[in-house]
């Protein structure tokens, strides 16, 4: 779904949609408590690394809480969807993102929220590693265990790819477990692309702190020319592209 909209759409950012599709699978098939049936106490999901939208789109849509026929208006002109997530186009939707470190502040105000209210719900969110060179990151790891918000958990989409350069190369934030077990979180490390290894290692976290899943993962994954190739954060799939790419994607 993320290569047909990418190719309708004429858009870049699809390599930074491909490395968290399989964490976004993961979340709602597994972790989150969201359905049309329970909307009001919904567990509460913000996409913070909003580069990867289009994959947020397409896992709404498979689960059948946005149509096709939004889905597919996704960057066009007159369109549904914009490049960058916008709260006012899907309830589901529950931050507006794209400005770097943002959602991931935003959504540990809501869990602060939740918890003040007593209110039992669990806040997640997706976090990129580019997006982590952000100051406003670490401004919000600081907050957290401080205010005991063992209702949050984050997922770093670690693909060590940005737009212009390897994130561990531009600006070295490694060793990155340390760095954030100093803060006061409970971290884990994981393959992000082995569902196995992805459900075993949720089993291992407590509910005593903040917790974030460190997730390894390719920019472009499921696609052999786009994996690890800096040039889809930005390049537009083309139809030559496309069939190619689901050449492959059959084939499996």
């Amino acid at each position: 779904m993320v290569i047909d909209v990418a190719n309708k759409s004429k858009s870049a950012h699809v390599g930074s949609s491909l490395s968290c599709v399989d964490l976004l699978v993961y979340l709602y098939y597994h972790e989150l408590n969201i359905n049309e049936e329970n909307f009001p106490m919904r567990d509460i999901f913000v996409l913070s690394k909003a580069h990867g939208a289009m994959a947020l789109y397409a896992m709404l849509t498979h689960k059948k809480l946005m149509d096709k026929d939004t889905f597919f208006g996704y960057f066009q002109n007159d369109g549904t969807l914009p490049a960058h997530l916008d709260k006012f186009t899907n309830k589901w939707i529950e931050v507006s993102a794209g400005s770097l470190g943002h959602g991931f502040n935003i959504a540990l105000g809501i869990a602060y929220g939740l918890k003040l209210k007593g209110d039992k719900r669990k806040v997640f969110s997706i976090i990129g590693d580019g997006e982590s060179q952000e100051g406003a990151i670490w401004e919000g790891a600081m907050f957290a265990p401080k205010l005991g918000l063992n209702n949050f958990t984050a997922i770093m989409d670690r693909n060590d790819l940005q737009g212009y350069g390897r994130p561990s190369e531009l600006c070295s934030y490694e060793p990155i477990v340390d760095k954030w077990e100093a803060f006061g979180w409970e971290v884990h490390r994981m393959n992000g692309h082995n569902f196995g290894e992805i459900i075993q290692t949720f089993k291992k976290a407590t509910n005593e702190k903040p917790k974030i899943f460190i997730a390894d993962t390719k920019k472009g994954q499921g696609i052999s020319f786009m994996e690890d190739e800096m040039k889809w954060h930005y390049y537009v799939v083309t139809d030559e592209f496309k069939e190619q790419a689901f050449k492959e994607l059959h084939q499996e």
